[in-house]
């Protein structure tokens, strides 16, 4: 069987509202995940011995709390194929920057596993099993645009128009747990109505991580100078939407160091699941 290549792809939260807090600790929310054309890229090499191996840019994260290795653990249970796998994760999205990164390659190792090891699981199994990884990676098992719903698990596909993002990055790195367990974060932000508009959102986490963190508030006010901007998720990306590439292109061009930056389309369907129907096309020739 032959490697196979994936795009891991980032996501954008195009609105976050916190509803509420459960009496578990976690938060009732609401928000629109888009994904993007551009990601981290992992490449699956089957091995004959029951190990998996995780190599690339994992440097400093025991192999234990690294998601790709929990994800392909996780998965071990329901494989048909007496195999190994040997992972390389080529890092691009910057980590605790709010784009899903982990989340995402967690996702993306299930997918890839369910074909290898021929578990032959359902997406809305593989999703259950995303879910005991991170809230946000069932959104990118199901690999659709959607709204979600509930603690993030209720998904509904959401089809929006496509567009071009520029990310940045402040290389300010935001605790999600920070944030959620933070007394001046909202939590009573009314559910959508059923006519809601995409204009009439926000991100409430937006304004307590711009107080957190200074650079994420400078770079939202550096962004505004060319396009409506907003945090994505907890952050510390920032991104504004553009009609062409070249658009974006001229406003990155202008970056100002340190800061990073990349421009993706967004797509309704993941380009992991576009790239893995392609490769099972393609093992069957």
């Amino acid at each position: 069987m032959k490697t196979l290549t994936l795009t891991a792809p980032a996501k954008l939260n195009l609105f976050l509202h916190i509803n509420g807090r459960r009496t578990d600790g976690y938060h009732e929310l609401e928000t629109l995940f888009t994904l993007l054309e551009y990601g981290d890229q992992l490449t699956f090499a089957p091995l004959e011995q029951d190990t998996i191996e995780i190599h690339g840019d994992v440097a400093g994260i025991p192999l234990q709390h690294n998601l790709i290795f929990r994800a392909a653990d996780a998965l071990r249970p329901y494989k048909s194929a007496a195999r190994g796998v040997r992972i390389h994760l080529t890092k691009n999205l910057p980590m605790g920057g709010g784009v899903g990164g982990g989340s995402s390659d967690a996702a993306t190792t299930l997918l890839a596993l369910n074909t290898l090891w021929q578990c032959n699981l359902s997406i809305a199994q593989l999703a259950d099993i995303g879910l005991t990884l991170g809230a946000d990676v069932p959104v990118f098992v199901h690999g659709k645009t959607a709204l979600a719903q509930g603690v993030g698990e209720k998904l509904s596909p959401y089809p929006v128009t496509e567009k071009y993002y520029l990310v940045v990055f402040p290389n300010v790195h935001v605790s999600t747990v920070e944030v959620f367990t933070h007394p001046d974060l909202p939590r009573k932000t009314p559910k959508l109505s059923a006519n809601w508009a995409l204009e009439q959102t926000h991100n409430d986490c937006q304004e307590l991580v711009k107080k957190l963190h200074p650079e994420v508030d400078k770079t939202l006010s550096w962004l505004l100078r060319y396009a409506p901007s907003r945090l994505t998720g907890t952050g510390g990306c920032c991104f504004a939407e553009f009609e062409s590439a070249q658009a974006a292109q001229r406003v990155l061009e202008q970056l100002p160091s340190p800061w990073t930056g990349f421009i993706s389309q967004n797509a309704y369907e993941s380009i992991a699941h576009r790239q893995l129907a392609a490769w099972r096309k393609d093992e069957v020739k």
